[in-house]
């Protein structure tokens, strides 16, 4: 008998599909067949099972938040189970060691998290039997079959192993080492929050943090333009002014006026006319960031969102793995589709499109080239083809958008004419008129709008600006212009300046992020490491993005409103605090990927990199410490982040900041003690990609990164009194912060402590007087699960005691109560009916 280990359990029921097979509690067993003369077992993870150890465990002494502990680097890293996975471990423990089982076959994600997640549930249960490795990127029955004739040895895939368990540890000690110290430090310097940071996910705030110091010191400047009217004959066009330097901008009202004065009624003449005829060619297929980044400006899904549309419809079988940072296939996965062409074909959706101008894509190495497939091919339908209209809507949308793009690499390129005239007026005065012509519709036939004459690239054979994201549209644009001819005269009808003012950049999309975090290896300065991040793809991975994306905001670095990417005063403070040292910089990313990549080739040694991350996080410590000196944080408001005693434990208002240990206290930002609950948002801030707090292991898909809570236990507060004085989890905060945006800085009553006002500060009511005399009152915006509205936020204040307010949950409990204030105790806390 052989036990297959799956990822996921809809995964596992994948796996199993194409055999006859009943299900049990907790795995599937298959009935004896062709590949399995005596029959199998299919078990699964839910995710990751195993977590590794907080630092506490390995050192009591390490439990304390102190410089003294700090670099924390264990012995040797070890796994656990997870509290709330330990009964689907038991189950896959008891199945390898069964007398009749003689195989195991790792079949999770085909990528290093389903490498490691497998593998460490192997070791973890202590099986010493021989392996087997499925790597398939597709769960349709057929892909089923062709990957369990065709299994890996078990020392194909070890090096990925190694690869994924050396990031992991590493990220550890990098996170966690990183986190406590500017944790410690900020506290130093009064301000009481619980900051993480790792090698990913601080890079891409700075990122963030970049663009709004961008907005933020930017000055808008008037400028003039002077545009023209012109009419030759019948025929009737504009133009814009420009200067023998090519500018068309003028710094001077005055001199613009003058143009357009001189302009007026003056005879016109096209003085140049040239005309480029430009091929576009079909967009490339879909890897995970160009999906992501699609989706995110045609629907406004974020990342996340993105990513677990994508893995519903894998686990259905009706797309290709999603995790793909691919936009190649093989000449096998070329073969099957006029398959999936003629599906689709018969649905209403795409009947307008078919026959398809090309038959095959067989020699098309735009699409097909084998040598571009890294672990897995671009994300593509499947030939288990759905009935698309039945999808739910989300669904449809993504997976709309993959087969589209599947089925334009089958039309021919897009073609217009660009057309740009000179007109010169007077003899003196030039004006410059661009317009665009379409030639051929070609592929966008099957996908409208600008957005993907933008990921198509130009040339008739494709070129380097052959990028999904590059903009070819250059500043032409859709302006039909009369036949004009070169000498061509007429006459200026109306010439006018017009006034503009600078703008500052754009803030980021969260599609916009994911692309800037694929390309951050182009603004290196170094050749060598651009080189790096280019080949690995940037920041992070495809898996991974999402994830990251995701731990920002749930931490409260950023927040998204209307699709913009704000950077959050906290995360402001990181980056000022970090400066220009080498934990903000994609440099180290990219010298660790280099190092990680070879390690998953088997060319690097594990232990030599995790010795060379080891006098890193020793560096990082330093490099904090020596930058505390300076710290200012000039131009930032630290009144929106909590201060020395604004945060939870016992106490209320006038309580100490973040606890030094990793005790219960709903102050403590999702730091875990005794029974407490556990969460990705956590003060030892493991880098998210791959690790959420202590660093546990996650692969991006939900599991971790967007704050799910894995283990059992009691609820995040202390006590019932510790509620109204503590700060709510960050991602609360990043909630409560957009969705509050409008009432910031409203006054909601008089404080109770001096003679300020309580004002909405938006993560929390605080006083208005921190500042001048420190007080430390405050209420947060959320206690125990509930909201605290602005009305009862008033009532505690003015009439010391709320509404009632149900559904408070601690733990499994719920409760309703009200919220008080408490004189004697100078704090906010609960009163129950009755009394």
């Amino acid at each position: 008998m052989k036990v297959i280990i799956a990822e996921k359990p809809d995964q596992a029921s994948k796996l199993a599909a194409p055999f006859k097979h009943k299900k049990t509690q907790g795995y599937l067993e298959i009935a004896p067949n062709e590949f399995f003369p005596r029959g199998a077992y299919v078990t699964w993870a839910v995710g990751h099972v195993c977590e590794l150890l907080p630092p506490e465990e390995y050192n009591p002494a390490w439990k304390r938040w102190s410089r003294a502990t700090l670099p924390m680097i264990p012995d040797k890293f070890r796994y656990r189970v997870m509290k709330s996975k330990y009964k689907q471990f038991n189950i896959v423990k008891q199945l390898l060691h069964r007398p009749d089982v003689d195989e195991i076959i790792i079949a999770g994600d085909a990528g290093r998290e389903g490498e490691l997640i497998v593998r460490t549930i192997i070791s973890t249960a202590g099986a010493r039997k021989p392996m087997k490795r499925l790597w398939i990127s597709s769960l349709t029955e057929k892909a089923v079959r062709d990957g369990f004739a065709n299994l890996l040895t078990e020392e194909d895939t070890r090096p990925l192993y190694f690869e994924a368990y050396s990031r992991a540890c590493a990220d550890w000690l990098v996170g966690m080492n990183a986190s406590r110290i500017y944790t410690i430090l900020m506290k130093e310097k009064g301000v009481s929050d619980v900051f993480s940071a790792g090698r990913v996910q601080t890079p891409t705030l700075a990122l963030v943090v970049k663009r709004e110091k961008e907005i933020a010191n930017f000055k808008s400047e008037p400028f003039w333009e002077v545009f023209a009217t012109f009419q030759m004959g019948k025929k009737k066009y504009d133009g814009k002014w420009i200067s023998k330097e090519g500018e068309t901008r003028v710094n001077d009202p005055q001199m613009a006026e003058k143009i357009a004065a001189f302009c007026q009624d003056k005879p016109a003449e096209v003085k140049e006319l040239t005309k480029e005829r430009k091929e576009f060619l079909p967009p490339y297929l879909f890897n995970l960031s160009s999906l992501q980044a699609t989706a995110n400006k045609l629907y406004k899904f974020s990342p996340k969102k993105t990513l677990d549309i994508a893995q519903k419809l894998y686990l259905k079988g009706v797309i290709s793995y999603p995790r793909s940072d691919s936009a190649f296939v093989t000449p096998g996965e070329a073969q099957t589709f006029p398959e999936i062409l003629q599906k689709l074909g018969r649905q209403t959706d795409y009947q307008g499109l078919f026959p398809a101008p090309i038959q095959s894509l067989m020699g098309n190495k735009r699409f097909v080239n084998e040598k571009k497939v890294t672990d897995h091919y671009a994300i593509i339908p499947t030939e288990q083809v759905p009935q698309v209209s039945k999808l739910p809507d989300e669904e449809r949308k993504i997976y709309d958008l993959i087969a589209r793009r599947l089925i334009a690499a089958h039309y021919e390129a897009a073609i217009y004419d660009y057309t740009t005239v000179v007109t010169i007026v007077d003899g003196r005065a030039e004006f410059i008129t661009k317009g665009r012509e379409q030639i051929q519709e070609g592929w966008r036939k099957v996908i409208f709008g600008d957005e993907d004459a933008k990921s198509s690239g130009k040339g008739k054979k494709g070129s380097k600006a052959d990028k999904e994201d590059g903009d070819n549209q250059d500043d032409f644009d859709d302006t039909l212009l009369p036949p004009l001819e070169q000498g061509e005269t007429g006459t200026c009808k109306k010439a006018n300046a017009k006034e503009s003012k600078t703008q500052p950049p754009k803030r980021y999309t969260e599609g916009q992020l994911i692309t800037l975090m694929k390309t951050a290896g182009k603004h290196l300065g170094d050749q060598e490491l651009e080189k790096v991040l280019m080949r690995v793809e940037g920041l992070g991975t495809e898996a991974t993005r999402a994830g990251i994306i995701t731990m920002l905001k749930d931490r409260n670095y950023i927040s998204v409103t209307k699709n913009q990417v704000f950077a959050t005063p906290k995360g402001m403070v990181l980056i000022e605090a970090i400066g220009d040292k080498i934990l903000a910089s994609p440099e180290m990313t990219a010298k660790w990927e280099q190092r990680l990549s070879q390690i998953g080739q088997g060319e690097a040694s594990p232990q030599e990199f995790m010795e060379q991350v080891k006098k890193l996080s020793q560096k990082i410590i330093e490099d904090a410490v020596e930058q505390s000196r300076t710290w200012t944080f000039e131009g930032i408001d630290l009144d929106a982040l909590p201060k020395r005693g604004e945060r939870g434990g016992k106490g209320g208002a006038g309580s100490r900041g973040p606890r030094e240990s990793a005790g219960t206290g709903a102050g403590t930002g999702g730091t875990r003690g005794k029974g407490g609950t556990r969460n990705s948002r956590g003060a030892s801030g493991g880098e998210s990609e791959g690790y959420g707090s202590y660093g546990y292991p996650s692969d991006s898909s939900g599991y971790v990164a967007a704050g799910v809570e894995r283990s059992s236990g009691g609820g995040g507060a202390a006590t019932a009194t510790a509620s109204a004085g503590s700060k709510t989890s960050a991602k609360t905060n990043a909630s409560a912060k957009s969705d509050s945006k409008s009432t910031m800085g409203n006054s909601i009553g008089p404080c109770k402590l001096c003679d300020g006002e309580i004002i909405d500060k938006g993560d929390f009511y605080g006083c208005s007087h921190y500042t001048k005399n420190q007080c430390k009152l405050t209420i947060g915006k959320k206690i125990l699960g509930k909201a605290v509205s602005a009305t009862n936020a008033k009532r505690i204040l003015t009439k010391g005691k709320s509404n009632l307010i149900k559904g408070f949950k601690k733990g499994e409990k719920t409760f309703d109560a009200y919220l008080v204030w408490d004189e004697q105790g100078k704090s906010v806390r609960f009163e129950f009916e009755g009394k």
